[in-house]
């Protein structure tokens, strides 16, 4: 009896061991940063602490003269027009929700009124998720083309090279010069060769990808130990 008590404890140390690694590979193949629009506060509670809400750096991607230059781009624009544009940088959207339907519900988190949302834009970016997304109040005088080229060939060729400064400043003096009534410079030439189609799996795929097998494998390992030496403690 005492030793078949001795295997017994040894068993659930064990289990307790396997239990324990499991969880942290879980933990590791989830993105922990990962954020949904009800995780921001309101749009004049961030304003009291940052300042402004012209440029929300949330990602920590971008380098203080990005930031400022920004910031001045985009005052000059609300001052010229009205019109209130607002970047946000995250890490990552949470449970590969897609980057436009994140967008729309913190626009409209935002500005819950039509009157709130004529003159606003929001411009998101996810540094880890390499996307990015616009959404814009009725009033805004943007044609719906020119935005969505702005966000996925001005910004997001540099971002997804993890430029995000390039991406950023392209991005925002594009926008800029648009809404100020200059004529669209357009997207950078290069831009027309990001189309094409990749066979090839990104890091960020890639460590999503094993640490799935992993966790999978220790599933099935803690599955099958304690069946195992069930059924031999029962024979024995």
């Amino acid at each position: 009896m005492a030793f078949g008590q001795a295997i017994r404890q040894r068993v659930n140390v064990l289990l307790i061991a396997l239990f324990g690694v499991v969880l942290m590979f879980s933990s590791l193949g989830s993105p922990a940063w990962a954020v949904e629009a009800p995780d921001f506060p309101p749009l004049p509670e961030l304003a009291a602490q940052l300042g402004q809400t012209a440029v929300l750096d949330d990602a920590a991607v971008l380098s203080a003269s990005t930031e400022k230059e920004a910031i001045a781009r985009l005052t000059e624009v609300a001052t010229q027009t009205g019109i209130q544009a607002h970047l946000l940088t995250v890490k990552r959207i949470d449970f590969g929700q897609p980057v436009e339907e994140f967008t729309k519900e913190l626009f409209f988190q935002w500005f819950p009124s039509p009157e709130e949302q004529s003159q606003q834009i929001l411009v998101v970016v996810a540094s880890e998720d390499h996307r990015t997304a616009i959404h814009m109040g009725s009033d805004v005088a943007l044609e719906p083309a020119i935005a969505q080229s702005i966000t996925q060939e001005t910004m997001l060729l540099p971002i997804q090279k993890a430029n995000y400064n390039q991406g950023v400043r392209d991005g925002i003096e594009r926008l800029s010069l648009v809404l100020t009534g200059a004529p669209d410079p357009g997207p950078p030439a290069i831009a027309e060769e990001s189309g094409i189609t990749r066979n090839y799996a990104t890091a960020e795929e890639t460590d999503v990808s094993q640490s799935s097998i992993v966790v999978v494998v220790l599933l099935v390992v803690a599955t099958i130990i304690p069946m195992v030496t069930y059924f031999w403690l029962n024979r024995a």
